[in-house]
């Protein structure tokens, strides 16, 4: 078992560890996602009466297709992939799950990017029957590296590695040991720290749940893995941040009655008395009063929705943001790690709407500095992003934007960007 596993299992905070962990699966086409949800939630007995029967009825006598678990919409049991993400819940005697499966081919990265956002951890499922086990070092699928590479710049704080169909290798102590390298090699050169490797047979059953019998392994399960690791959690000290998404207002008429603003604390907490500075206009006001689910709190913490009652009346509406004065600046320009998901290009200087917190704003892309090869990690010159590209792009916008980190805010670091013509989701910003 890693050290860090030993870390997140030992030592972590109590009220973490009981939160229930949502999770996403991810990697190439056909490497198991769907049939290994399926075994968790069949081992987990978090499957219906009437759900079995249907697919013991489907089977005829052969086994079980698990997959059909998660695979819900019509063109997904047609064609055997994964299309859209499917949500599932299971829950153990020491943990409860939230279960996002997620698409593995190519055409549909931009929902992978979906589930990740809101992941406390991935599962990258790696299929050892698609590996040349026999090479040196190990070549892994480009969507292997693609999700990976994802699944880090979305920031989900714990990474797991499954190598699936286990039982199909010829020598599985010696492939397990060549693909764990290749994974680590490439982990390492990408910047990904590994939470975990774990041997699996999705199909069969084999660590999936309970430890594996086997001379070449002594590590946990799977499910004992994400049974020790953290949920995540926002950031109840520092800095308060809260994205307005509703302005209400008491009483009839158009006097001085008191509005309430509304949204979901993002980081830090807020109370009657603290000084708080609304943004982009810059003004400042006292916090009169904090509501939550229409009652007087004494105060509300990060991953609360909250409404604040100013003092005195300002101009606020959605889109606009509460924060402790001077911890954020507006800008107008910015850079950005661009995850591209659509299949127009994207292009300097084109025009696109750009969508921070609740706000929507004009932007353009003002220039492209390189874009990521996933196979070589190597950063190359470009002029444009094709589909599931990534790339490291300048931002303007046409309204500053008190834009941060990424790496220290999911929330005021994360954007996403919508094609104005035909009003598709084209790509996820991540400031830089």
């Amino acid at each position: 078992m890693s050290a860090v596993l030993n870390t997140l299992i030992h030592e972590q905070d109590v009220d973490t560890h009981h939160r229930a962990l949502r999770f996403l699966t991810a990697g190439s086409v056909d490497d198991g996602k769907s049939t290994l949800i399926g075994r968790l939630l069949f081992d987990s007995r978090a499957i219906l009466a009437d759900q079995l029967d249907t697919l013991e009825k489907r089977a005829a006598g052969q086994p079980i297709d698990l997959s059909l678990l998660t695979d819900g919409l019509e063109a997904e049991r047609e064609q055997g992939i994964t299309i859209d993400v499917a949500y599932r819940y299971f829950a153990t005697k020491t943990r409860k799950f939230i279960i996002a499966d997620a698409p593995g081919h190519e055409q549909y990265t931009r929902n992978m990017v979906t589930a990740a956002a809101g992941s406390d951890a991935a599962v990258v499922l790696v299929d050892i029957t698609k590996l040349d086990v026999s090479q040196d070092q190990v070549q892994l699928l480009p969507q292997t590296r693609r999700h990976s590479l994802l699944a880090h710049l979305l920031r989900v704080p714990s990474i797991v590695f499954a190598i699936n169909k286990i039982d199909a290798a010829e020598d599985p102590g010696a492939a397990f040991a060549a693909v764990s390298k290749a994974l680590r090699a490439f982990a390492a050169q990408a910047g990904i720290e590994v939470t975990a490797i774990v041997p699996v047979s999705a199909l069969r059953g084999d660590n999936v749940t309970q430890p594996l019998d086997a001379a070449w392994y002594d590590g946990p399960s799977l499910l004992q893995v994400l049974e020790g690791l953290p949920a995540a959690q926002e950031k109840v000290e520092g800095q308060l941040l809260i994205p307005v998404q509703y302005v209400a207002r008491e009483g009839e008429g158009t006097g001085n009655q008191p509005r309430t603003l509304w949204g979901r604390i993002a980081h830090g907490q807020v109370k009657a008395g603290d000084t708080v500075q609304i943004l982009p206009s810059g003004e400042t006001a006292v916090v009169a009063e904090v509501r939550r689910a229409g009652e007087t709190v004494a105060h509300s913490v990060a991953g609360e929705s909250a409404g604040v009652v100013l003092d005195r009346q300002l101009d606020v509406s959605r889109g606009d943001w509460i924060v402790t004065p001077g911890s954020a600046k507006p800008v107008q320009s910015f850079e950005a790690t661009l995850a591209w998901l659509d299949t127009e290009p994207a292009q300097i200087g084109r025009k696109y709407w750009v969508r921070h917190g609740n706000r929507w704003v004009q932007a353009r892309i003002s220039s492209i500095e390189h874009k990521l090869d996933v196979n070589s990690l190597a950063e190359t010159e470009a002029h444009e992003l094709a589909v599931n590209e990534i790339g490291h792009v300048r931002i303007e916008v046409q309204q500053a934007l008190p834009v941060e980190p990424y790496a220290s805010n999911r929330v005021g670091g994360a954007l996403i960007v919508v094609d104005p013509t035909s009003n598709r989701t084209s790509g996820a910003l991540l400031v830089r």
